[in-house]
């Protein structure tokens, strides 16, 4: 084992050499802004530069998939990041987000490893078959050409949100599957909440976790900066909220030689990142 144990070594020693001697940043109320996020105008090794965060007007402002969000919240023990879509205001319930967006817009959403998916951020805190996911939930309009007010799942939103001026408008909370959708409705909008304890029956309340903002992780880096070496597998432990790996060893306990081919290149990959 001294061999993994010396190649983790080696290994810190760089991600420290490289990142070492940045404090954090700040930007309104978000005050530790660090690895692997730097904000704009931060010396060039500090962070990462696909982890690069504005300032907008004192806001922390998070660029994702071209559009802008609002940074709420950042967990660097969980690895997550709290965001929230500008157009959002708590106390007007007519406010919406700008963007359609799900957790289907994710990369890990259909695929079972992070190491080889090139997308900064993840809709999940696992890395392997039986993944835990982050709290992820989805607020979905719709506008319908007739009332479906007895529907439980339909919650009455046409006081506030008007969709073309014309139909009925509903907002749903939670996944809709196919067979929910009525016929004659049509999908207008689809926006994620991280607020899990909302009342799915009170547009009110859903309008307040669409505000609350949505969870995404950094999970594909925080793996490849944990368990570069040997890993079978890393995920994120809720009981003792840390990184664990799994080690991919043979029937002897010893590393084959592939294992030790395919970690030297993770590394290397992992350090040209951090280096662009």
């Amino acid at each position: 084992m001294w061999r993994e144990r010396a190649f983790m070594a080696v290994l810190l020693l760089l991600v420290h050499k490289i990142h070492g001697g940045c404090p954090p940043s700040s930007c309104g109320k978000i005050s530790n802004i660090s690895y692997p996020f730097r904000l704009k105008g931060d010396p060039e090794k500090c962070g990462e530069e696909r982890y690069e965060l504005g300032c907008e007007n004192n806001v922390t402002v998070l660029y994702l998939y071209s559009a802008k969000y609002h940074v709420q919240a950042i967990n660097y023990k969980k690895n997550t990041v709290r965001v929230v879509d500008p157009a959002l205001q708590h106390h007007n319930l007519s406010s919406l987000p700008l963007r359609f967006l799900s957790r289907s817009n994710f990369s890990d959403t259909y695929t079972q490893k992070y190491f080889y998916q090139s997308d900064p951020y993840q809709a999940g805190l696992r890395a392997s078959v039986n993944w835990e996911s982050l709290s992820f939930s989805h607020i979905v309009f719709v506008n319908c050409n007739h009332s479906v007010r007895e529907k439980e799942k339909y919650v009455e939103s046409g006081e506030w949100v008007k969709w073309e001026g014309k139909g009925y408008s509903y907002a749903i909370g939670g996944d809709l599957k196919a067979e929910d959708l009525e016929v004659g409705c049509e999908v207008k909008l689809v926006a994620p909440t991280s607020l899990s304890t909302y009342n799915n029956h009170s547009y009110t309340s859903m309008h307040t976790a669409l505000a609350y903002g949505f969870e995404i992780s950094w999970m594909q880096l925080a793996c490849q900066k944990h368990c570069p070496v040997f890993y079978k597998d890393c995920y994120f432990d809720s009981s003792k909220q840390k990184l664990k790996c799994r080690q991919a060893l043979l029937n002897n306990g010893t590393v084959s030689i592939l294992q030790l081919y395919i970690s030297l290149f993770n590394i290397a990959f992992f350090l040209s990142a951090m280096n662009k």
